[in-house]
């Protein structure tokens, strides 16, 4: 639904009034999208992927070392999917549009093409397109 012009103008005095407060918190919440935080709750989460697997290259060192780094990839991997699969499709889609090198873009990329690929009542794509 559209604001109304009285909104819009007390919204913009708002604006204007934080502007002139506070201009770094400004420019902080301008620069910020939707999936901001989403983005770097993913890029922990490969983070941890990826310590979790040295950890368990580690295996001829302690068996324990193994298995922890097991569960760590795994709990990751689990977080990765809960975050993308929490995050909407307009979302997705703004990620895509990141970076073409960002692990977060990727991720987005895929998790679109998976979810459009498993859309019933769509019909699938010939393998030749």
């Amino acid at each position: 639904m559209p604001l109304s012009d009285h909104e819009q103008r007390i919204l913009q005095e708002i604006e204007k009034k934080l502007r002139e407060e506070d201009p770094r918190l400004a420019d902080a919440v301008s620069r910020a999208s939707p999936y901001t935080h989403a983005v770097r709750r993913i890029r922990l989460g490969a983070l941890a992927f990826v310590a979790g697997f040295v950890m368990l290259m580690l295996f001829p060192l302690s068996i324990w070392i193994a298995i922890v780094g097991f569960g760590l990839m795994l709990s990751a991997a689990l977080f990765v999917y809960q975050l993308l699969k929490s995050m909407g499709r307009d979302q997705l889609r703004e990620a895509g549009r990141g970076p073409r090198l960002s692990p977060a873009a990727f991720l987005a990329r895929l998790t679109e093409r998976f979810r459009h690929r498993g859309t019933p009542g769509e019909p699938r794509g010939t393998p030749g397109e």
